[in-house]
């Protein structure tokens, strides 16, 4: 069973907050050339990037790259971070244009492969000893049979912890937008769940 990972619970709403708080906290003090507060900010936020930008990637060869390209730019960029938002919901922003940037760059040359295995690298950057690991790898499968706009605004609000004002900021679309996708995506997880928990009905010989 599953269905236990699809609500966010209030406790990992708060901890999320906080954590949010002290990494734009962080983001501010690299901003300042405090080079320890550069080290955490990065370290807090690394999975996180690699994981969205997974998610945005067909192409799972190319994750660590454009995740190190989101913070080149990222720390490139800290002079002009005021922290008006969240310093993640910043850092999302820009790790989706790194990709946007890559798609472009790209576009003149063929494609090798028309499968997106975003579920391979997110599941590779997760560590294997987690309770609920099992549980996330079934996730993550029901979460590929979701069209690509629902699926962004489930991983970015339920599995990135985003507040839906921030996801909406990353995703460029309005905040009823967000909440509408990822209403719909949860609906569709429940329907795939359902279906999947069913149990076979034999077939006469």
């Amino acid at each position: 069973m599953i269905t236990s990972a699809l609500p966010t619970s209030r406790v990992t709403q708060d901890k999320a907050a906080a954590l949010d708080e002290s990494i734009t906290a962080w983001a501010l003090a690299a901003r300042g050339g405090d080079a320890d507060a550069v080290e955490q900010f990065v370290r807090a936020l690394q999975r996180d990037v690699q994981r969205y930008v997974a998610h945005l990637c067909a192409d799972p060869q190319a994750v660590d790259d454009l995740a190190q390209d989101t913070f080149l730019r990222a720390l490139g960029s800290l002079h002009r971070f005021e922290g008006r938002s969240s310093a993640r919901a910043w850092l999302l922003s820009i790790a989706r244009r790194a990709v946007i940037d890559s798609y472009r760059h790209a576009a003149a040359r063929p494609r090798l492969s028309d499968a997106a295995d975003w579920q391979l690298a997110i599941e590779l950057s997760q560590p294997l000893d987690l309770p609920g690991f099992d549980d996330g790898i079934a996730l993550l499968d029901l979460l590929a049979a979701l069209p690509d706009e629902r699926r962004e605004a489930f991983i970015l609000t339920q599995l990135l912890g985003l507040p839906y004002a921030e996801a909406a900021e990353v995703s460029d679309c309005p905040i009823g937008t967000v909440r509408s996708r990822v209403a719909r995506a949860r609906a569709s997880l429940m329907d795939l769940l359902d279906d999947a928990e069913e149990p076979a009905v034999p077939t006469a010989v």
